[in-house]
């Protein structure tokens, strides 16, 4: 009876309380636990959240109720679309992602996407609801150890059960997901503090922790070092990843390398940090990147690394993986040094900071044979793969000459968001940007579903950009039901699902190295057309060559979402491709 009673009146305080905090900052006043949450992400200047109520969590969406003017909530159809919603809309701002869900599956729907930011190093602040305290560990309704399942995918997580703690751990929270190397945190409130009411003296942010350095020191003596290097270099060759894009370094890159006269390969997460027709650009990295940056990996005498983690996509086998050259990685995470690949001069800190250092100690470069190497290994390229995937002259429509007509209607200027499979490679092959924050793809985690929701979030961290959402049709039915996302939020995405009947990575894996043993990779699909329109969404239907310019600048002309399906090839394949096990120098043409 005490229990229950206890209960009632923690209720009572908290149906009484309707009004936004007003006027609180700098003077104490009594608040609930759920107004100073959100007084918390006013005060962060985040103000998109993605969410879904229960149970747990009712207090805060109560307390939401009377925000609805500062705080703008856009409710998801499930959780994991909340969080790749968040994701997105972190990629396209550079702002942090904010999201609500509650206890039990609420919180553990979450899981998939906090380890996709994690391993992508996206900012996110994740707000789940908790059991009462009292009834932490006694296998409550929707209870969950929310902590203990987050801690492997999460940068740092926390649980409250005293509201007077919650300005101050999300102050935390913003901090730390933001700072360094991003990464998504998760704060677990339990229920009894965000009724309780306290003495709120308003919102401090955070901008020290006692023991936790999220930029390294920038030591001078490496800086020399790896200048030295790259200075007495004949075949000097850089990659970049996301560092540069969530560095904000895109202009000290940029001179960078055109001071070197060094060419620069990106890998999947770092295209769009320098214009797709830069004319250091030599193309992309990795299983299925360009011909010439993975061959002349192997060839090159100093290797600059900058803002990536020299993933297996990128590296193939390791022990084949330029042996040859001197390395120089440049990385805000010390962790990430020497983890793969073993570097010669480690360059710790912030690349915005490190890369003029560096800069100013390089010679202006040359280079024009090294570069005239990239270059014929393009034209080879061109010829055996590029040219038929994206001029075919008969046949079925190919993925490529979708991408190739979308780049001629959009100008390099559309944000693009790619699910997980054979379009998402052919989709970062063949899409030109001209802005960074441009290309938005699940890079280390490889999340089918991913595109659709960060589709959503995409725009409205860009909302004057054109975002398009690039989806296999398997992927495309992993996260269909935000589609209801779209029609009760009213987003203005453009949705192209590339229809090939298959789970096409998986079987064109199939296809090469398993005999053609098709095992359950023909996907039957619904009509999308028909599912659209049940969501009052425009769509149509494209399967001839004839229609596809057209019917793509209909749905780009359109104001407002429309679905465009358009039906390719069964069994066209991606080339180049290395093959797992292969060196990058192994890199087949077909």
């Amino acid at each position: 009876m005490e229990i229950l009673q206890k209960i009632k009146k923690e209720v009572s305080k908290q149906t009484a309380f309707h009004s936004p905090l007003e006027g609180a900052r700098g003077a104490v006043k009594s608040a609930s636990g759920s107004v100073a949450v959100l007084e918390a992400l006013i005060a962060e200047d985040a103000n998109i959240i993605f969410g879904y109520p229960g149970g747990a969590i009712m207090p805060i969406y109560d307390a939401l109720y009377d925000y609805e003017k500062k705080l703008n909530h856009i409710l998801v159809r499930h959780e994991q679309g909340a969080i790749h919603a968040a994701q997105g809309f972190a990629r396209a701002s550079g702002k942090t992602g904010i999201v609500f869900a509650t206890s039990g599956p609420g919180a553990t729907n979450l899981v998939t996407g906090l380890a996709d930011a994690m391993i992508d190093s996206t900012p996110l602040v994740c707000i789940t609801g908790q059991v009462f305290a009292h009834l932490l560990g006694t296998d409550a309704f929707q209870e969950t150890d929310v902590i203990n399942i987050t801690t492997p995918v999460t940068k740092w997580n926390y649980q409250i059960t005293d509201a007077t703690e919650i300005p101050s751990v999300l102050a935390k929270a913003f901090y730390i997901a933001g700072s360094g190397r991003p990464g998504p945190v998760l704060i677990d409130i339990t229920k009894n503090a965000q009724l309780q009411m306290f003495d709120y003296a308003g919102y401090t942010k955070c901008t020290h922790i006692r023991s936790y350095r999220p930029k390294p020191i920038v030591r001078n003596e490496y800086i020399v070092a790896a200048a030295k290097l790259i200075n007495e270099a004949k075949k000097p060759f850089v990659i970049f990843g996301q560092g540069v894009i969530l560095g904000n370094a895109e202009k000290e890159f940029i001179a960078f390398i055109e001071k070197g006269n060094l060419p620069a390969a990106w890998t999947i997460m770092g295209m769009s940090a320098i214009p797709s027709n830069h004319k250091l650009g030599v193309g992309m990295l990795g299983m299925h990147g360009n011909y010439g940056p993975n061959v002349l990996t192997n060839e090159c005498d100093v290797l600059i690394a900058v803002g990536m983690r020299f993933d297996d996509r990128v590296t193939g086998r390791l022990d084949k993986y330029a042996r040859q050259a001197k390395v120089v990685h440049l990385d805000i995470d010390p962790s990430e040094i020497d983890k793969n690949v073993k570097t010669t001069v480690p360059v710790w800190g912030d690349c915005k900071e490190t890369l003029p250092l560096l800069t100013a100690l390089i010679n202006k470069g040359n280079h024009a044979e090294w570069l005239q190497q990239f270059a014929d290994y393009t034209k080879q390229e061109e010829e055996q793969c590029i040219t038929p995937e994206l001029n075919p002259t008969e046949g079925e429509l190919t993925m490529g000459e979708v991408i190739k007509t979308l780049n001629e209607l959009t100008e390099g200027n559309a944000i693009i968001v790619t699910d997980v499979g054979q379009h998402q490679m052919v989709t970062c092959r063949y899409a030109k940007y001209n802005k960074s924050k441009s290309n938005i793809t699940s890079g280390g985690l490889g999340t089918m579903g991913y595109a659709l929701p960060a589709a959503i979030g995409a725009k409205f961290g860009a909302p004057q950009s054109i975002v398009v959402a690039v989806i296999g049709d398997g992927g495309i039915q992993m996260t269909i039901q935000e589609l209801g996302t779209i029609m009760q939020s009213d987003v203005q995405v453009k949705i192209i699902i590339l229809n090939n009947q298959f789970l096409g990575m998986v079987r064109q894996w199939q296809e090469l190295f398993m005999d053609k043993r098709y095992s359950f990779t023909n996907i039957k699909s619904p009509d999308y057309v028909k599912v659209a329109a049940a969501y009052s969404i425009e769509a149509k239907k494209v399967s001839e060559r004839n229609d596809l310019k057209k019917s793509l600048k209909a749905m780009l002309d359109f104001n407002g979402a429309y679905l465009l399906e358009v039906m390719v090839g069964k069994e066209n394949n991606v080339f180049p491709m290395v093959p797992q096990g292969c060196s990058v120098s192994e890199i087949r043409l077909k």
